[in-house]
């Protein structure tokens, strides 16, 4: 990252954790969290554009959408380009190295504000995990303490989100260390059993 000269680490990074080596067990642990407090959104699902229907139907029709979490994320990707559709501020990394003071790795999805670099502050962090949602939501806690602590270092402290996915038979599980509000789901139903 480019903001690095407040943001030292505590351990180097031969020494540190990967996201994805931690249990949920190790997470909540490290998080010094023994539950979560269920997430509610108070706001209006946006209708989902034409195009938007139909990528999801070209998905489907060319890609096998079952089996692994690469396929995951082609879904994935087209629920964040609708999503982001209209916010010129943010933009969203995919594959971006993360560290905090005791874990490093590179996260699936990294939304931050829009620049030609990544740089804090960091604001969601998107998993994507086949069917194993207890290890989507380890990452995604890491990961999300990761960005917080990011932003601390830069006297930057702000309220995360951070959607997990994977649950088998739902589509898009929330678990913020901190409440947010402002989001704006997508109707997912029409793709919710992929």
């Amino acid at each position: 990252m480019a903001n690095t000269k407040k943001a030292r680490s505590k351990l180097p990074k031969s020494k540190k954790k990967k996201f994805s080596s931690l249990t949920k067990k190790e997470a909540f642990e490290q998080l010094g969290l023994t539950d979560l407090i269920p997430w509610k959104l108070e706001s209006s699902p946006i209708k989902a554009s034409p195009f938007f229907q139909e990528r999801i139907q070209r998905l489907k029709q060319i890609f096998s959408l079952e089996g692994y979490e690469e396929a995951k994320k082609l879904l994935i990707d087209a629920i964040c380009e609708e999503a982001m559709l209209g916010t010129e501020h943010l933009r969203i990394w995919k594959g971006a190295q993360l560290e905090s003071d005791i874990a490093c790795g590179n996260v699936d999805y990294l939304i931050a504000e829009r620049r030609r670099y990544l740089d804090i502050p960091l604001l969601c962090i998107i998993e994507a995990k086949r069917d194993d949602f207890e290890k989507g939501l380890a990452q995604c806690l890491v990961e999300m303490q990761a960005c917080q602590w990011q932003n601390q270092q830069a006297n930057r402290s702000m309220s995360l989100a951070s959607p997990a996915t994977g649950h088998p038979g739902s589509s898009t599980n929330s678990r913020p260390l901190e409440r947010h509000t402002n989001h704006h789901p997508i109707q997912l139903e029409q793709w919710s059993n992929y």
